[in-house]
């Protein structure tokens, strides 16, 4: 082998690894989307920000970008319309809804926002006891000892450890604990948002 071949062929497999470490890094990069409820308390479009009162008592702020999506309440389930946070700003203050956020160096930012409305949201915790995938439901062991099954919304947000799943995709095993936050429709418990402890 020439000195000229070997040349090129260590340059090659230089290229090659350079790349590859450079793949690497970015995916490293990448930040995890978590999720959180509450009520919106206030959207502060010179600020960039949105507070949300968690339903134990804490007030979390958010910082938003002109990319930060909002689901309004007509649209959730439907998944279609979108519009910005400075859109939705009026209605979204006094709305119960589900920030997606990444967390980076001590700051959290939305990247988006359901709007579950301004009706009753109630919270129940427990632990899974079954996950029906087809029917879309979840059964849930309540500290007391009873069962709740709720039905899982076409769009529930399902917050984990790793970040934010696709419920069709949520692994789980009985006896996890989770917090479910729900409304009642038309006598039926439905799950907006489960947060997997």
């Amino acid at each position: 082998m020439s000195l000229l071949v070997r040349r090129n062929t260590l340059m090659q497999i230089a290229v090659l690894l350079a790349v590859s470490i450079g793949a690497w890094n970015t995916a490293l990069a990448v930040e995890p989307v978590h999720a959180t409820t509450g009520v919106v308390q206030k959207v502060d479009t010179a600020a960039k920000t949105i507070a949300v009162k968690t339903a134990d008592g804490t007030v979390k702020v958010f910082k938003y970008t002109e990319r930060t999506t909002v689901e309004g309440v007509e649209d959730v389930g439907k998944g279609t319309k979108k519009g910005s946070v400075d859109t939705y700003h009026g209605t979204l203050e006094g709305s119960h809804a589900v920030v997606h956020y990444t967390e980076k160096g001590g700051e959290d930012t939305a990247v988006g926002v359901k709007d579950v409305g301004k009706g009753t949201v109630k919270v129940s915790d427990g632990t899974v006891d079954h996950v029906d995938k087809s029917a879309h439901t979840l059964t849930v062991k309540t500290k007391d000892g009873s069962k709740e099954t709720y039905a899982l919304s076409k769009d529930a947000t399902i917050d984990t450890s790793h970040g934010v799943v696709d419920s069709a995709k949520w692994t789980y095993k009985e006896g996890d604990k989770v917090t479910v936050h729900y409304t009642e429709e038309a006598g039926k418990k439905v799950a907006y948002f489960v947060h997997h402890l």
